[in-house]
């Protein structure tokens, strides 16, 4: 019989498990502002949302790169930052701009992107936030050039501090960035290693609320596919904690025109709900020109929301693996699972302990990550796209998945010029999509609901305007209130 976790009565997990239970998909913006009046805007507009929705903190690059007596020369000459500087704004600023608004009704997260996060942990704790995401190698190596053997040392640090707040409080949550290294270009059996590595890390590191990421690629049946083994593999191998998948929109080139994003980021949301994620996180019309507004994001989330909403409501979901209707075709297997437990088992082989077992993975380069150019990447791994979007293996280097696949020859690895083309590839699709006649759906249409809006705690430093009175329910108020 499998182990079945206990559900944690409070915290980001919590919440999440709630939503799945009740058939609703979370929705996340990517939002940071550096100003704390914006930033609390932001937040209470994220939870008014007609959707179940979490927030989020992302923080700015100083903040990440720990360059923090630079984040407060910005801050001190007015320069903008690209994020909320939450280890340079004092601790009762940030409780402030919480305050009212972040709680068991909606839990917020902290994501950043840094290979060495531990300030990051130290100042997240201190305001009462207790959700972040990263891990060791998918925010070490395409982001760093810090060694990995020195990323995997911070972060394990930065996992136990993380864990040792649940004796204060509910259990804290990581989430892996594994299943989104690069963005795009890279094959669905590596994101689905890196992504169950990272959560197994965090683990043995203390957590015992994990989430696992994987990224929108250009084909959503291969897509369905990885997001199928990924969760199978989770239920395997971190059974005994509280665990979901998150699935990311697209992070590659985005669609120029508004209905080629919006058509993106809807098929993004259908693919959630057919392959059992239980958050997504969203991306707007606005993604290839400049950074969103908050109403943007908004919109962004009303409209996941109401597209995952369709897809449940037009293929009632069974309480299957994988979250498909007992009477469907199961997803077809075209190697992914090989691929995804043999990268696994070959670094699990490799040292007890994961951290050492990563280094000692990517030296021999059992792991390696397609057009990475850091100094710990072996670098001979090459990925192609084929016409009808899926992802491919040009070359495999050391890694032990040769012939796991049954994909036929090899394509050739991409020259320059393929490689552009690669990377259009999803912009120039959906753009192309946008310009023809559609048919809407009708569940796919912006619900009308609104959350009445929460009145801000007295004594609070700052402030937004409250919102216009709204009087009808939400999605939300289906998932009640947490035991504290």
């Amino acid at each position: 019989m499998p182990v079945v976790p206990a559900v944690p009565a409070s915290g980001f997990g919590a919440f999440v498990a709630r939503a799945r239970a009740a058939g609703t998909l979370v929705v996340q913006p990517r939002m940071g502002m550096a100003d704390p009046l914006r930033m609390r805007d932001g937040l209470l507009a994220t939870r008014d949302a007609d959707a179940v929705t979490v927030g989020t903190l992302t923080l700015d690059s100083y903040t990440r790169t720990n360059d923090l007596a630079a984040a407060r020369d910005a801050l001190a000459e007015g320069v903008g930052l690209n994020g909320y500087p939450i280890a340079t704004h004092p601790a009762d600023v940030t409780r402030a701009v919480l305050r009212g608004v972040a709680g068991p009704r909606f839990p917020v997260q902290v994501r950043h992107g840094s290979a060495m996060p531990e300030h990051i942990v130290r100042a997240l704790l201190a305001v009462g936030l207790d959700a972040t995401e990263g891990g060791p190698v998918s925010y070490c190596l395409p982001y760093s050039r810090t060694p990995l053997r020195e990323a995997v040392e911070n972060w394990r640090r930065s996992c136990e501090l993380l864990a040792g707040s649940a004796e204060f409080g509910a259990p804290p949550h990581l989430e892996t960035f594994g299943g989104c290294l690069m963005g795009q270009l890279c094959p669905p059996s590596l994101l689905v290693a890196v992504s169950v590595l990272e959560a197994l890390f965090f683990r043995q590191h203390g957590l015992r609320s994990v989430s696992l990421s994987y990224a929108q690629q250009a084909d959503p049946r291969q897509d369905e596919e990885a997001l199928t083994v990924l969760g199978r593999l989770a239920a395997e191998l971190l059974g005994d904690i509280d665990h979901h998948i998150v699935l990311y929109a697209y992070m590659g080139v985005f669609p120029r025109s508004p209905g080629g994003a919006r058509l993106l980021l809807q098929d993004a949301a259908r693919l959630a709900v057919r392959a059992g994620a239980a958050r997504l996180i969203v991306k707007t019309t606005a993604e290839a020109h400049r950074i969103p507004t908050v109403g943007e994001n908004v919109r962004a989330l009303e409209t996941a929301a109401a597209a995952a909403a369709g897809e449940r409501g037009r293929a009632p979901l069974a309480a299957l693996p994988g979250g498909h209707a007992a009477d469907t075709p199961a997803v077809p297997d075209t190697g992914i699972e090989a691929e995804a437990r043999a990268l696994v088992a070959a670094v699990l082989e490799l040292d007890t302990d994961i951290g050492r077992a990563l280094v000692r993975a990517f030296a021999a380069g059992y792991l390696d990550v397609p057009y990475c150019l850091h100094p710990d990447n072996a670098g001979r791994a090459r990925t192609s796209l084929a016409p009808d979007g899926r992802l491919r293996w040009s070359s495999v280097g050391s890694m032990p998945i040769a012939g796991l696949a049954d994909g036929g020859p090899r394509p050739p690895i991409l020259g320059s010029a393929g490689l552009i083309e690669a990377l259009s590839h999803v912009q120039r699709s959906y753009d192309a999509r946008a310009a023809e006649p559609e048919p809407v759906h009708a569940a796919d249409a912006p619900p009308r609901t609104r959350l009445p809006p929460a009145r801000p705690a007295a004594g609070a430093s700052v402030s937004a305007a409250p919102p216009p009175p709204r009087t009808t329910s939400t999605p939300r108020r289906e998932l009640g209130l947490t035991t504290p």
